[in-house]
């Protein structure tokens, strides 16, 4: 029983940081039924159109936020850097993963798992479709509960530079994914433009009236195959390391 112990904390912990998430998502749900009242009463749908310099500003605010609280949490349920950074990805991927639920029960939004959505926009708009980031988030999830699982079974968890490699590597592909468009479009546009990029209406104009069209899926999914071969290559060497 006493060696149970450990894995019961963890299940505790993970429902609190379950709630949590689900109530932060819903949270950040209902901020999206304001801005849809007062900003696009006619939905979702690309191009947004103009919003705000002041607005984009609070929104960046707002997100940081909303990242730190749910770094805070992590930190807070979790012992050492591993861990912590463990239970943050969990929190995180559950709050994505509610986000979308809490839109569609609120909203009727989106109408479909490939309905283009904004996902982000520090630094730049980060868009893809809705499915992208749910895959992303069970991604974080899956990580969390297989660490932390090993780490409660008294495995001596560590993570080799070549795996955290493959994790870092895999993550920006998938960034990529996401910002490549508007990236593009900020470089090909502000390029040959001396004004400040916050003062450039033209390019204001542009950013707020683009419609992406075309996801990368093959490139999203070698990012998530390099992510999970990290995670499938911890656990084999520390399951292997333990039976000898």
């Amino acid at each position: 029983m006493k060696m149970d112990l450990p894995l019961v904390k963890a299940r505790r912990t993970y429902i609190v940081l379950t709630v949590f998430g689900i109530a932060m998502a819903v949270l950040e749900a209902i901020v999206v039924v304001y801005l849809r009242q007062l900003y696009y009463p006619k939905g979702f749908d690309f191009p947004l159109g103009m919003i705000s310099r002041q607005m984009l500003f609070f929104e960046w605010i707002r997100e940081a936020a909303t990242i730190v609280m749910l770094a805070a949490v992590g930190t807070l349920a979790g012992r050492g850097a591993l861990q912590r950074l463990c239970y943050y990805l969990y929190c995180f991927g559950v709050w994505d993963i509610f986000y979308y639920i809490w839109l569609k029960i609120l909203l009727q939004w989106p109408p479909s798992l490939l309905t283009w959505d904004v996902l982000f926009l520090i630094p730049v708009t980060w868009a893809g479709p809705v499915l992208a980031p749910i895959i992303a988030a069970l991604t974080m999830i899956l990580i969390s509960i297989s660490i932390v699982y090993l780490q409660e079974r008294a495995y001596d968890v560590k993570i080799k530079w070549h795996e955290w490699t493959l994790v870092f590597t895999g993550a920006g592909v998938i960034l990529y994914t996401f910002i490549v468009d508007y990236s593009r479009l900020i470089l090909r546009e502000h390029s040959a433009n001396v004004q400040s990029f916050w003062e450039d209406e033209g390019l204001w104009r542009i950013i707020t009236g683009y419609k992406p069209t075309h996801y990368n899926w093959v490139v999203f999914v070698i990012g998530e195959i390099l992510i999970l071969t990290a995670l499938a290559l911890v656990i084999r060497r520390i399951v292997q390391r333990k039976r000898t």
